[in-house]
C-alpha cells in the first residue's frame, strides 16, 4: 500500500491549472492512437494540457484505489467497467452526463451505456468493448452455423483423427456464460439472487458437456491459437484479441449461433473500456466527451484497431463488423460484488463436468454449494477494547524485557558492531517484521464489500473448527494440511535421495566431464520456477503432452494427469523434484569435499561394503551439512506456490491445493476474504515455527 502511494504520487505530481492527467494501460496501436488524439486536442485547446501517463494494467486498479482517496491520482483513467460497483461505493469515480446523439457523442451503443449504468447514473464515457464471437476457417466451413443444432452437426461432420470441428475453453466460466444466457439462465435469477443451479443453467451445462466431447482435451488459449492456425480446428469461440494472433488461415468471424432449444441467441459477456472521472473539472469532462465523440472514435478505430462504442464510426472490416453484431445480444459483465465470488465455483464445477466426473445436475448443484460457502455471512463484530489492552500490556512487557537486557550492557564498547548490524536489522524490520505484524492484525478483521469489521479470533476458529464444510473437504484446513505434509515429505525425500546420489556419483574421478555434468544439473534450479512449471504443465497435457507421447510410443494408454488426485499429485511432485534436487546435490558436493577419502578406504580395507561405507562413514559426516539444507528445503517446499498453482491448479476439485495456495484463493478468487486469508497465513507460520523447533531439537543444535 505504501509503495502504491509513493508510485502514485510520483506519477501524478502537482496538478497545474488547465492540466488534465490521464492514466491508461494502452499499448501498441492503441497507445499510438491515444498519443495522436492527445496531441491534436492540446493543439486545438491552448488553455488545456492533457497529459497521458502509462500504468501497467496489472497495477492500475490498485494504484487508483490507493491514490484517489488521498487526493492523488489522475483526473481521468481508462479501465474496464467491471470495477464501477466497488469504485462507486468507495467514491473513487464521479457520475457523468453523456451528450445526446449528434451533439459530439455520436451514437453510443446502448449496451455499452448499460454496462456503465448503476443506480440510475452513468459512471463513465464508453470507448471500446470486447466480447466473444465465432471464428471459422473458410476452407473447412464456408458458412458459419446460425443455430446450435447446425453447430453440433458441423462439429460432428468435421471431426477427424487430428482435426476438430469446434473448440473453445470449455471449463471457462467466462466462455460458457454465452450458453448459459442462451438457454435463459445466468448467474443471477430474476430477483437478483445468485442462482447457479437453475434449470436453464443445467440445460446449458448439458450442452457444454456435449460440445466439449467434440473438441480437443484440456483446451487452453495458447493451444486453441496453435490448432486454429494449423487448420486443425474449424470453428472456435474467441475474442477480438485473437485477430492479432491468427495467421496462415483464411478465416471469418460471425456472431455466436442461436440456441435451438430456446430460440435465444448465445449471449457472451461484454467488457466495456471507458473513461472514468476521479475529480471534478470542466477540462477533464470536455476532453472525455471529445474522446467518446465521432472524430476521436474514428481515429481509435482506424489507428488503434479498437472496437469502438460509437456506432457512428463506419466499420468496413467484416470481421470487426461481426463483433458489433455480437454486441447487440451481449450481456454486460455484472459489476456486483457477488459476481467475483462465482468464478471459482463455476470453473470448478465446469472442470468436473468436462472431464466426466459429474453430470449437469451435479455440476450445477456443486457450483451453487461452493458459492454458498465462499459467500457466507461475515462473523459477528467483536469488541476491540480488550485486544487493545492486551496489546498494550504485551508491548510494555516487551519494552521492560528489552530495558532489562540492555541495562548494564557495554553498548558504547560495541557501537561499531551495532552500526554494522543496523542496516540488516532495519531491512528485516521493514521487510519482514512489520509486514508480518500487519498481516497478523488483518487476520483479526473481516473484509466485505470495502468494509473492515473487527472479529477477533473468529477467522481462526472458523478455519480450525472447519465450521463451513466437512473436515474431509478439500476446502478444510486439516485436509489441506495433510496434503501439504504429504507433499513436503515426498518432495524432500526425492530431493535428498536424488541429490545425494548424484553428488556421490559426480565426485568419483572415473566420471568424465564431471564439471560439465555439474553445470548442467544445476540448470533446473537456476531457471525461474514459474517457467519450469509451465513447461512441465505442457508436458503433462492429455492430448499433446510429451509424457503421454512417450506412453503411447511404448504401447500404453495416455493419462489424464489432472483428472484424479493420485496422478495430479504425482505431476506436481515430479515438477518440484526437478526443481529441488540440484540444491541438495550442490550442498552434498560441498560437504563431500571436506570428507577425507582415507576414511572410506580404511573402511573398505576392513571389509565394509559400499552401502556400509556410505551408511556408517559418509552419511554421518554429511549430516551436519544436510540437516540445515533439509530444514530449509522443507520450508521452501511447504510454501511452493508456483508449482501447485501453475501445474495442477489444485485439480481435481482443489484436492492438490496446499495451505499457501488455499490462502491465495481465499484472498483473491473467493470474494477477497483478506482477513480469512491472513489467518491462514498466520497458521502456516505457526506450523512452520513448530516444525523448526522440532527440527532443531532433532538436529541437537540450533540450525535455523
Amino acid at each position: 500500500m505504501i509503495l502504491s502511494l509513493l508510485v502514485g504520487g510520483a506519477l501524478v505530481g502537482a496538478a497545474q491549472a488547465g492540466e488534465v492527467t490521464l492514466w491508461h494501460a494502452w499499448r501498441g496501436d492503441e497507445r499510438v492512437a491515444l498519443d495522436e488524439l492527445v496531441g491534436r486536442y492540446n493543439a486545438d485547446h491552448p488553455g488545456t494540457t492533457v497529459r497521458p501517463v502509462f500504468v501497467s494494467y496489472e497495477s492500475l486498479g490498485s494504484k487508483i484505489e490507493a491514490a484517489v482517496p488521498r487526493g492523488n491520482g489522475p483526473d481521468l483513467l481508462v479501465f474496464a467497467h467491471e470495477k464501477i460497483g466497488a469504485w462507486t461505493a468507495e467514491g473513487l469515480i464521479l457520475p457523468v452526463d453523456l451528450p445526446p446523439p449528434g451533439l459530439g457523442g455520436g451514437e453510443l451503443h446502448p449496451v455499452t451505456v448499460e454496462a456503465l449504468t448503476l443506480r440510475e447514473a452513468v459512471w463513465g464515457w464508453p470507448l471500446a468493448y470486447k466480447s466473444l464471437a465465432l471464428y471459422y476457417n473458410r476452407a473447412l466451413i464456408p458458412d458459419p452455423p446460425a443455430s446450435t443444432d447446425a453447430l453440433l452437426a458441423a462439429a460432428t461432420a468435421l471431426r477427424a483423427e487430428d482435426r476438430w470441428g469446434f473448440a473453445w475453453e470449455a471449463s471457462s466460466a467466462y466462455a460458457d456464460a454465452a450458453w448459459m444466457h442462451g438457454f435463459g439462465g445466468g448467474v443471477f435469477d430474476e430477483s437478483g439472487a445468485v442462482r447457479l443451479d437453475s434449470e436453464a443453467n443445467v440445460a446449458a451445462f448439458g450442452f457444454v458437456q456435449t460440445l466439449a466431447a467434440l473438441g480437443p482435451a484440456e483446451p487452453s488459449g495458447a493451444l486453441l491459437t496453435q490448432l486454429f492456425n494449423e487448420g486443425r480446428v474449424a470453428m472456435m469461440a474467441n475474442g477480438p484479441w485473437f485477430l492479432g494472433e491468427a495467421s496462415g488461415v483464411d478465416f471469418g468471424v460471425a456472431p455466436l449461433p442461436t440456441v435451438s432449444a430456446t430460440g435465444r441467441p448465445a449471449a457472451p459477456y461484454v467488457t466495456v473500456e471507458a473513461l472514468f472521472l476521479t475529480r471534478e473539472g470542466a477540462e477533464a469532462r470536455a476532453f472525455a466527451t471529445w474522446m467518446a465523440g465521432d472524430a476521436a472514435a474514428e481515429v481509435r478505430h482506424r489507428v488503434g484497431k479498437q472496437l469502438v462504442a460509437n456506432t457512428a464510426v463506419l466499420v468496413t472490416d467484416p470481421r470487426l463488423g461481426a463483433f458489433r453484431q455480437q454486441l447487440d445480444t451481449a450481456v454486460p459483465m455484472p459489476t456486483r460484488a457477488e459476481m467475483a465470488r462465482t468464478w471459482e465455483p463455476l470453473a470448478r464445477a465446469l472442470r468436473r463436468l468436462v472431464r466426466g466426473a459429474a453430470d449437469p445436475v451435479e455440476a450445477a448443484h456443486e457450483a451453487q454449494f461452493q458459492y454458498d460457502i465462499v459467500s457466507r455471512p461475515s462473523p459477528p463484530a467483536a469488541d476491540p477494547r480488550p485486544w487493545f489492552v492486551a496489546g498494550g500490556l504485551g508491548l510494555l512487557a516487551a519494552l521492560a524485557w528489552l530495558v532489562r537486557e540492555v541495562r548494564g550492557a557495554p553498548i558504547a564498547r560495541w557501537r561499531f558492531a551495532f552500526a554494522w548490524v543496523a542496516p540488516a536489522f532495519s531491512a528485516m524490520t521493514l521487510l519482514v517484521v512489520l509486514p508480518f505484524l500487519v498481516g497478523a492484525a488483518v487476520s483479526l478483521f473481516d473484509y466485505d464489500q470495502q468494509a473492515w469489521t473487527f472479529v477477533g479470533l473468529a477467522n481462526f476458529l472458523d478455519i480450525v473448527l472447519a465450521r463451513d464444510f466437512p473436515i474431509e473437504s478439500p476446502l478444510s484446513f486439516w485436509s489441506t494440511l495433510v496434503v501439504t505434509i504429504g507433499w513436503t515429505v515426498a518432495n524432500v525425500i526425492l530431493h535428498v535421495g536424488i541429490g545425494v546420489a548424484l553428488a556421490m556419483l559426480l565426485r568419483e574421478p572415473w566420471v568424465r566431464l564431471r564439471g560439465v555434468f555439474r553445470a548442467l544439473l544445476i540448470l533446473p534450479w537456476a531457471v525461474p520456477s514459474y517457467i519450469t512449471a509451465l513447461i512441465w504443465k505442457g508436458m503433462f497435457h492429455r492430448q499433446f503432452g510429451a509424457i503421454n507421447g512417450l506412453l503411447v510410443a511404448i504401447g500404453l494408454e495416455p493419462v489424464s494427469w489432472f483428472a484424479q488426485w493420485s496422478t495430479a499429485f504425482a505431476a506436481n511432485v515430479t515438477t518440484n523434484t526437478w526443481l529441488g534436487f540440484p540444491f541438495m546435490m550442490v550442498v552434498t558436493l560441498g560437504a563431500l569435499q571436506a570428507i577425507p577419502r582415507d576414511l572410506e578406504e580404511a573402511a573398505e580395507v576392513d571389509g565394509a561394503s559400499g552401502w556400509q561405507r556410505f551408511r556408517l562413514v559418509t552419511l554421518p559426516l554429511l549430516r551436519p551439512a544436510l540437516l540445515p539444507a533439509v530444514i530449509l528445503g522443507s520450508v521452501w517446499t511447504f510454501n511452493m506456490f508456483n508449482v501447485i498453482y501453475l501445474v495442477s491448479g489444485g485439480e481435481p476439485d482443489g484436492g492438490t491445493d496446499i495451505l499457501i495456495s488455499q490462502a491465495y484463493r481465499w484472498a483473491f478468487t473467493r470474494g477477497h476474504r483478506y482477513g480469512y486469508a491472513a489467518a491462514y497465513a498466520v497458521l502456516i507460520f505457526g506450523v512452520l515455527v513448530l516444525y523448526g523447533q522440532a527440527a532443531n531439537r532433532l538436529a541437537g543444535k540450533k540450525v535455523v
